[in-house]
């Protein structure tokens, strides 16, 4: 499927399955926020930088900043649940 800036969705007859959405604090101030890195070339850079503007820009109390074994392959599910106890919100990163 493209659009008219020529791009191609990647997503484009995929899976039909719908998974629903983690609900959103309404804001990030004093939350505990973890960040998974894919291991992809600059994702600990974009991830250091995004980890410096949440707490300077939006308060968050803390950034654990995780890295996976290897960006072909998903975390491992202990990485997962010790992220789980430890954040309120995650979010995983892609490097380029």
């Amino acid at each position: 499927m493209t659009n008219d800036l020529g791009f191609i969705d990647p997503t484009a007859g995929g899976s039909h399955l719908k998974i629903a959405m983690a609900p959103r604090p309404p804001d990030l101030a004093g939350k505990v926020v973890g960040l998974l890195d894919n291991t992809k070339e600059q994702a600990d850079v974009i991830l250091e930088t995004v980890a410096e503007t949440l707490r300077s820009r939006y308060g968050v109390a803390k950034v654990i900043i995780r890295r996976k074994e290897h960006y072909s392959k998903p975390a491992t599910a202990a990485m997962i649940d010790e992220l789980a106890k430890e954040v309120q919100v995650a979010a995983a990163a892609l490097g380029g």
